[in-house]
């Protein structure tokens, strides 16, 4: 058939929706085949038992709760030689109480307070200087006040790729799993975002971490001005830092179930909400080659899905686009549900339908929203 008589037989605005669909299909194919495979068929080196002494700091800001109820799991890992650092910052509630008594009862941890002071407003990176400052080691590894390790081999697991030339070290930071269905959005967001930076890690273009389960050579911080290029915003204490100084020579990942820490989400959706605003915010920071390539990846994926619900009102190509569809959607759903076996998460792949095409709407939204709000937010 002539090419000319099917252009004008199917319309400008049906060729146009069937090349943004094939092009987009092509570029999720190339994530998902070309990235993302990396992570559930990456096999890890054997490395060495590091038994190096390593500062696990932590800061926390009205956190006597969960300092109460997680500490002690860190306190008690299986390691040679470690010490906890707790900066205990502007804090109202019980905190220093609490700190004062654990430290009497385990000679390894140590805090340090950041007194409140209504005409000194500061940010959780003040907080993090002041730990990496006070901490003895220069092998350091982060997580949070709400945090606890998912084993006693947690910081063995970390410290096991912390070394030689790997500088940075990325760990995985689950959430719990609870009812409703804001929990399910928070923990597929989680892994979503998971699997991008440890794929793009395994590619040698890393370009985040995890606060919630992070390490690094304390010198590295230092050596690089710390948080100086981005101290004006509230979030970035962790992805801008290794988004900034994480190359393929200098980081490694951990996925074993061990090295996981576990956090308690969100319960309320306005929290959370919250929560993303301030982490969306550093993206603008990010290096150009990692925002384009999260970016061509998140407008691949809604004009994917867009395209392909065009194409199915509209278009007599929708047995073609079908395939490709069936096609590309086999190929998501093999590759998460192996990541999530990976990352030990269940109860999400169902989900994923729903969550892959909206999500990114409404992250999007959220991210539009900050900019017509003030960029001081707080940081816990």
């Amino acid at each position: 058939m002539d090419l000319k008589a099917i252009f004008e037989s199917t319309g400008v605005l049906e060729w146009i929706l069937l090349i943004l669909f094939f092009i987009s299909f092509l570029i999720q194919c190339y994530y998902y085949l070309g990235v993302y495979i990396k992570l559930p068929l990456y096999k890890p080196a054997k490395r060495r038992k590091n038994s190096r002494g390593i500062s696990v700091v932590i800061c926390a800001r009205n956190e006597a709760e969960n300092l109460e109820q997680f500490l002690p799991r860190i306190m008690e890992q299986k390691y040679p030689e470690f010490e906890v650092v707790v900066v205990n910052d502007s804090s109202t509630d019980q905190s220093e109480e609490l700190l004062s008594e654990m430290t009497a009862k385990y000679e390894s941890l140590r805090y340090t307070n950041i007194p409140p002071n209504d005409n000194f407003t500061h940010g959780k990176k003040l907080a993090l200087t002041i730990g990496l400052k006070s901490a003895k080691y220069d092998h350091v590894l982060l997580t949070d006040a709400d945090c606890y390790p998912s084993g006693d081999m947690w910081l063995q697991s970390m410290a096991n790729n912390l070394g030689g030339k790997r500088e940075i070290v990325l760990g995985y930071g689950r959430y719990e799993r609870s009812k409703g269905l804001l929990n399910i959005i928070i923990r597929y967001e989680t892994v979503f975002t998971a699997l991008q930076y440890f794929s793009f890690a395994l590619k040698g273009k890393p370009y985040m971490g995890v606060g919630r389960n992070l390490g690094y050579r304390k010198s590295l911080f230092f050596k690089n001005g710390g948080f100086s290029g981005h101290y004006h915003i509230a979030s970035g204490d962790d992805d801008l830092f290794v988004n900034q100084h994480a190359v393929r020579e200098n980081t490694s990942i951990v996925l074993e179930p061990g090295s996981h820490t576990v956090s308690i989400p969100k319960k309320k959706t306005g929290a959370w909400i919250r929560q993303k605003k301030r982490h969306l915010s550093a993206g603008n920071l990010y290096k150009p080659g990692s925002r384009i390539r999260l970016g061509l990846e998140l407008i691949s994926r809604l004009l994917l899905y867009g395209s392909f619900i065009a194409i199915s009102l509209i278009s007599a190509w929708l047995w073609p686009a079908m395939i490709l569809f069936g096609l590309f959607m086999l190929i998501r759903m093999t590759i998460f549900k192996l990541v999530m076996a990976r990352l030990n998460e269940r109860y999400l792949l169902l989900p994923s339908l729903l969550l892959d095409p909206i999500l990114p709407l409404f992250l999007g939204i959220i991210w539009i929203s900050n900019i017509f709000e003030s960029k001081k937010q707080p940081w816990s």
